[in-house]
């Protein structure tokens, strides 16, 4: 008895730790997809992390140097990054760019070209890979909805 209330607690700890971090998306696979959606998403994860550039820029030039804030601002960036390269790698790759799709070379060249650009922007402030990002996800729609 004590051998399963004991599993029984161990299954219950490991839900309530790993269950917030599911993804956005799931490999049923269920065939509910919104591609307009993800696109939608990742142009809204790189103005975040392009917010949270300018505002970490502004506080380390600040007088009076606001830590907590600068530290809130680094993490958000960190994480939007995070979230966009989520949706790379998880929805579109895994799930979406199937391998015998017409122009499969380019669209994992620009897919890749995003989880690089989204890495920089983890690494620095630099806005050049906010807008290296952009283009690449501006591309990449025109190319997979063959605007």
């Amino acid at each position: 008895m004590k051998t399963k209330l004991f599993q029984f607690a161990l299954v219950a700890i490991f839900l309530a730790v790993y269950a917030n971090k599911a993804t956005s998306h799931c490999e049923i696979p269920c065939g509910i997809y919104d591609d307009e959606l993800r696109i939608k998403m990742l142009l809204e994860h790189v103005t975040t992390i392009e917010k949270s550039m300018k505002q970490i820029t502004e506080l380390e030039k600040a007088d009076h140097h606001h830590a907590n804030q600068l530290v809130r601002w680094i993490m958000n960036k960190e994480k939007h990054a995070d979230e966009l390269q989520e949706i790379v790698a998880q929805y579109f790759m895994t799930q979406r760019i199937k391998l015998d799709t017409d122009k499969y070379a380019e669209k994992l060249g620009l897919l890749h070209q995003m989880l690089i650009y989204g890495m920089k922007c983890k690494q620095t402030t630099d806005l050049e890979n906010i807008e290296k990002l952009r283009g690449a996800i501006k591309e990449f729609e025109k190319l997979y909805f063959g605007k």
